[in-house]
Parts: structure tokens; C-alpha cells; sequence
């Protein structure tokens, strides 16, 4: 496969968008963003900035000519949007498609959280077939597990900074994945610059496997005190998920994916067999290192 240079970038307003197209920039990659005519978000220097109507194929198609590849970071309420923007793409040449994914590996999951993913899990499968009835277009979905900068900003680990506070599932113990957003741009820039090897398949990283007891211990000792620690049962915090799951509430993921990582059992660690960290180049990190520095931000 040749050389990819030019990516497009679709909804790359977020967080994950900031990372991704500063660190594509950097890395020497000729970067699009694509987003709505409505749109007044600025994006990072050095980015193409186009404002187009999604709802027509004509124009997406024509906005993705040129284009190596498609770097898709829609919000999870346009996941569905994903097939429009595929379709364009296969018309318009596009060699290369990373889905919205970023997250839980939704290849493996099972029970409620993969009906919670199951848009998703329908993109994927979409790609898998359009790539075998187009074969110069190629796809890769990347699992980078919980963002390590929302452990600390949006608690999703259960640790709560500002009360000084952990709430613990079960003993605790359970070594999870977990990725700081700047690795997760690295691995996307890693899966464009080895086209050749990464392409029509589903590749995981990680920039740390730790426990909830790990973290709220670091998270302490940077402080200058032990965090007060409350416990509750993975079980129970799965029903309240699979209960909203069932009447539509979108509140339930966050439950679902607590339960699905932090469970006594869980298993959803990335194991060194299973990690492309190797084949995309990504740098060890120290998480003691990466935690100060999330600390001192967040308390600025």
C-alpha cells in the first residue's frame, strides 16, 4: 500500500480531535477537518478547516477527493453518520478508514455494555464488508481502553480529586486498561505512517494497566493524603446499567463501563500479546510522571 499523506479528520472538535490533529500535523501529514456549516469551533494551527453539509453525498464525496485517509471522531450520537461518510469515501478513492472507536474493544465485548455499543459494533462490521467488495479500501479499529485524562478529569475511574474521595469496585484489585489521549493521537499516527501492517485489522494500545487501589494510592501520595475510600459491588452497579440500558437512558454507559472494567474477574487488561504499543512506536510512559502532571493541570 502506498504512502498515506493526506487525512481527513471528521468532528475533530473534542478532546480527542485537539490530540489527533496536532499530533497528525506534527507528524508531517497534510490534515482536513471536516465539520458543519453551523460549526464556529476553532481547530489547531496548520489544520485545513472546511465546513460542509454532511447530509449530502455529493458534497462529502467531493470533500474526501484527494484524501488518503479518514480519521472519523464523531460524538457516539452520530456513529450511525459513519456509513454516509464510508460510502463517500470508497467513492471518492479514500485508501484508508479508522472508525469512531477509541475505547471499550468492542470486537470482545459481550452481555450489555456491546448492546450499549452496538452502533459500533455495526460500523465495524459495515467496513469489514464494503473493504472486501472494494479491495483498495482498507480500515483499522483502534481500542485504546478508559482515557487516562478522564480518570482524573471526569472520574471515571471512581476517583474524585476535588473530595479527595475513591469509590472502589469490589476488592479493587483489577488491572484495567487505560490511555492518555496525547498515546491515543501517537497510535492513530502510528496506524497512518504503517499503512501496510495495520490495515484490516483491530489493533489495541495502552499507556498504562493499573487498579482502582493503584491509582487511588498514587493519586494519595501526590496529594499528601489517603483518600477516603467507599466500596461498592460491581453487581449491583451493572443492574442500575443494564436497567437504564433497557429504557433508552444514555447515562447507562457510564455504569456499564465501570462495571466492565473494575469488576473483580473483569480480565480487561491488555495483554503484552494483544498490544500493537510495539508495531505503532508508542514510548513508555511512567504513570506516576503522567499523574503529576494531570494533577497539576486539573488544580490549576
Amino acid at each position: 500500500m502506498s504512502k498515506i499523506n493526506t487525512v481527513a479528520i471528521i468532528g475533530g472538535s473534542g478532546n480527542v480531535g485537539a490530540h489527533v490533529t496536532k499530533e497528525l500535523i506534527a507528524a508531517g501529514f497534510s490534515v482536513t477537518v471536516l465539520t458543519r456549516q453551523s460549526s464556529t469551533l476553532g481547530f489547531p494551527p496548520g489544520a485545513i478547516v472546511r465546513r460542509i453539509d454532511f447530509n449530502s453525498p455529493e458534497i462529502l464525496t467531493k470533500a474526501l477527493s484527494g484524501q488518503d485517509a479518514v480519521v472519523s471522531l464523531m460524538a457516539p450520537g452520530g456513529i450511525g453518520e459513519q456509513k454516509k461518510a464510508i460510502d463517500a469515501a470508497i467513492e471518492a478513492g479514500v485508501k484508508r478508514f479508522l472508525p469512531s472507536e477509541f475505547g471499550v474493544n468492542t470486537r470482545t465485548a459481550t452481555g450489555a455494555i456491546s448492546k450499549a455499543l452496538a452502533a459500533k459494533i455495526d460500523i465495524t462490521e459495515y467496513l469489514i464488508t464494503k473493504s472486501k467488495e472494494n479491495p483498495s479500501f482498507t480500515w483499522t479499529g483502534l481500542s485504546t481502553g478508559v482515557f487516562f485524562d478522564w480518570v482524573i478529569t471526569k472520574e471515571v475511574a471512581g476517583i474524585s480529586i476535588r473530595n479527595k474521595s475513591a469509590t472502589i469496585f469490589d476488592s479493587g484489585n483489577e488491572l484495567f486498561q487505560t490511555t492518555q489521549l496525547s498515546t491515543v493521537a501517537k497510535a492513530v499516527s502510528g496506524i497512518l505512517r504503517h499503512p501496510d501492517k495495520t490495515a484490516n485489522t483491530y489493533l489495541s494500545v495502552a499507556s498504562f494497566n493499573v487498579s482502582q487501589n493503584g491509582l487511588a494510592k498514587l493519586v494519595g501520595d501526590l496529594l499528601g493524603t489517603s483518600l477516603a475510600l467507599t466500596h461498592v459491588k460491581s453487581q449491583q452497579v451493572q443492574e442500575e446499567g443494564e436497567k437504564k440500558l433497557a429504557t433508552g437512558d444514555p447515562s447507562c454507559f457510564i455504569k456499564l463501563l465501570q462495571a466492565h472494567n473494575f469488576a473483580d474477574g473483569a480480565g480487561h487488561a491488555l495483554k503484552l500479546e494483544d498490544s500493537a504499543n510495539h508495531l505503532l512506536e508508542l514510548p513508555e510512559e511512567d504513570i506516576r510522571v503522567v499523574l503529576e502532571d494531570l494533577l497539576s493541570r486539573f488544580q490549576e
